[in-house]
């Protein structure tokens, strides 16, 4: 059934106080605090970074206390650890674009704002329809499994960073063919009126740009959540959490990021761990490995997964900063 998020006895409720948090602070976010464009301080950023992972820890209580137990808690937490990571990439994407378009830094929070709301409506959308389709085939798990191990493997051997090219872009392409654009300064603004007629700006080309990448780093991790939970309301509201923080953790992470040049091997062994515990639900792995240990069901607890995940990810963090990258390897990066 598609919205099994209500079959829970309060999860009607905790859904209807997740809207009304995300509307709220959205609100205020852009209606108080940053109605001025403004260059965000890391001192504000690690702030509003602090706050956002305190709403979503006590977020997460709330389930364990009100919710369906330390079940649903744990999910939420190792979903929205899980999110908060693989959005260390888009990160670093994002940072190209807007240094692509030679974006200035007053404007960073603005256009961030806008992409993430338009991440909210289409996580929901992917997150839903993903749910529908599982409760139909719930083999697609398993496919979700295989492309997770795969993505992980990929990652893991992936040396050089992305390269950003936005002219390949089909979306910008097909964006560029039906709408009226402007070689004109921005100033902050997605359009403008010119004798009576609206053109748009090169900052409405980054949101069409921020919100495909956001698409595309949806589908590795909307899978990976499916693999922790199938509860669409845990799903949903802990990958809105990590997101909602997504700006606060861009400005703080923006300058830093190669310092954790080994967060992205972590990434890919938490992807293959994922994608290898969804793959262990299939009816022939069980069979072997019921034969092997003498059970009829092997199983990877929720609070064991919570703590591989929490441990692979402070690990790659922590040795990042013990082992940091030799001189040599940043200065062939920077020739690249």
């Amino acid at each position: 059934m598609l919205l099994t998020l209500f079959s829970g006895e309060n999860e009607g409720l905790l859904f209807g106080v997740f809207g009304v948090v995300i509307i709220a602070f959205l609100l205020v976010d852009l209606g108080v605090f940053h109605k001025a464009h403004h260059k965000v301080s890391q001192r504000e950023a690690l702030l509003q970074t602090l706050f956002w992972v305190a709403v979503s820890v006590v977020y997460g209580m709330v389930i364990y206390f009100y919710g369906d137990g330390p079940q649903a808690s744990f999910e939420f937490f190792s979903a929205y650890v899980t999110e908060k990571a693989l959005s260390v990439d888009n990160i670093f994407v994002i940072l190209l674009i807007l240094r692509y378009f030679n974006i200035k830094e007053e404007y960073y929070h603005n256009i961030l704002f806008w992409g993430i709301l338009g991440a909210i409506v289409f996580r929901a959308i992917f997150i839903f329809v993903g749910a529908f389709l599982i409760a139909q085939f719930h083999w697609i798990l398993y496919i979700f499994g295989a492309f997770l191990i795969y993505s992980g493997i990929k990652i893991f051997g992936e040396e050089e960073d992305p390269e950003l090219e936005p002219e390949k872009n089909p979306l910008l392409k097909w964006a560029k063919k039906i709408l009226p654009f402007t070689d004109k300064p921005a100033e902050g603004r997605f359009w403008i009126k010119e004798n009576g007629k609206r053109l748009f700006t090169s900052l409405f080309l980054v949101i069409i740009l921020i919100e495909s990448t956001d698409l595309i780093f949806a589908v590795d991790s909307i899978p990976a959540a499916f693999a922790i939970s199938q509860n669409e309301f845990v799903i949903y509201t802990s990958n809105i959490f990590a997101v909602m923080g997504l700006r606060a953790m861009f400005f703080l992470l923006a300058n830093v990021l190669d310092k954790f040049y080994l967060l992205q091997k972590g990434l890919s062994i938490v992807l293959i761990f994922i994608g290898a515990k969804m793959m262990l639900e299939m009816e022939i792995i069980q069979k072997g490995l019921g034969w092997v240990f003498g059970t009829d069901h092997v199983q990877i607890p929720i609070f064991l997964s919570f703590g591989v995940i929490m441990l692979v990810l402070a690990g790659s963090i922590i040795f990042s900063l013990i082992f940091p990258k030799k001189p040599e390897m940043v200065e062939a990066e920077v020739d690249a």
